[in-house]
């Protein structure tokens, strides 16, 4: 449009955005920053002073390693260790159990694991055998780094032994006899792999807790087994019972018809000695009045003779025989009567 004016205000006032005021922090705390700090320095000092020290009970071993590097063993008691360079590892040395064969459920029953306690015998059959091993960690170093499962080793190298020392029995044998034998074989094996190998644990005992064949068949006919044996075993011992209770009084028989005959041997070498004396002397009457001792020795004789002859009347043509002494028993009875 002609003649029309444009005006064009301009506005004075500062249109640049001022900024907020700065707050102040740390203006509603009650403690200022420096306490704060402090307490968390003391704090950290307190955690850092409590994490060196450590107990060891009665049962443990402390093994302090720094750098991976082993620095000591510690045994019961309170210790120090540096901080964040030392490391400490406790270890249980009392005496734990595990089975062979076997294992234990939460409820406390044992169950027989599928092929772990079947075993082959010498004269190839099988044999169902458990064992129960004891064990402790005798030196906690070598149970720590020398091996990564200590207890897993123990367990195949028990199972080598039992296996290889089973093979040289019979399956009778082994049910039967000779278990004891073959713990005390086991665990000598046992303990001889454990110090070549060196894992830091040691077998304190192992014993057969069953042995029986696999099947229920043969579990009955080796039961009718070993009831024959125990019978065997009870004929034998009362075969010995009877023996020792008759060997002492034959024995004593022995000693007493022993001692009867040597009295009779004494007797009689005593008898034997007084006739000979009593001849000697006779002789030597003899030799000084021959008749008279002659006669003597006659009347002593007959003195010795004739009351046990008896006498027997006969008329010498008939057969008929009196005995003198039933007609003297006779009158002796009728003299007896009169009185």
């Amino acid at each position: 449009m002609d003649g029309e004016v444009n005006f064009t205000v301009h506005d004075n006032e500062d249109k640049t955005p001022k900024k907020p005021p700065k707050k102040k922090l740390f203006k509603n705390l009650p403690f200022s920053p420096i306490l704060i700090i402090a307490a968390v320095l003391v704090i950290v000092v307190i955690s850092v002073i409590s994490g060196s020290f450590y107990r060891v009970d009665e049962q443990e071993t402390a093994v302090v390693t720094m750098f991976g590097k082993h620095v000591r063993s510690d045994t019961a008691g309170l210790y120090f260790k540096i901080p964040f360079l030392q490391k400490v590892e406790k270890v249980d040395t009392t005496i734990h159990g595990t089975g062979l064969g076997y294992a234990v459920n939460n409820d406390g029953q044992s169950f027989a694991l599928d092929t772990e306690g079947i075993m082959i015998t010498s004269d190839f059959n099988l044999i169902d055998i458990d064992f129960y091993m004891e064990y402790r960690v005798s030196d906690p170093v070598a149970y720590l780094y020398n091996s990564r499962d200590p207890e897993l080793i123990l367990k195949n190298m028990a199972l080598a032994a039992i296996r290889s020392t089973v093979i040289d029995y019979t399956v009778d044998d082994a049910i039967t006899v000779g278990k004891s034998q073959i713990q005390t074989q086991v665990k000598q094996k046992l303990q001889e792999a454990l110090a070549e190998e060196n894992i830091g644990l040691q077998v304190v005992n192992i014993t057969v807790q069953d042995a029986e064949p696999p099947t229920q068949e043969i579990v009955g006919a080796f039961k009718a087994v070993e009831t024959a044996k125990q019978g065997k075993d009870t004929a034998i011992n009362n075969a010995k019972q009877y023996q020792n209770e008759q060997i002492p009084a034959a024995e004593a028989n022995a000693d007493k018809i022993i001692q009867s005959a040597e009295a009779n041997k004494q007797a009689r070498i005593a008898e034997a000695e007084g006739q000979v004396a009593r001849f000697n002397a006779m002789y030597d009457q003899f030799k000084l009045n021959p008749l008279i001792t002659k006669q003597r020795m006659l009347y002593e004789t007959m003195e010795e003779v004739l009351p046990n002859v008896k006498i027997v009347l006969t008329d010498g043509e008939t057969q008929t025989m009196y005995p003198v002494e039933s007609f003297a028993a006779a009158d002796k009875k009728e003299e007896e009567g009169q009185q």
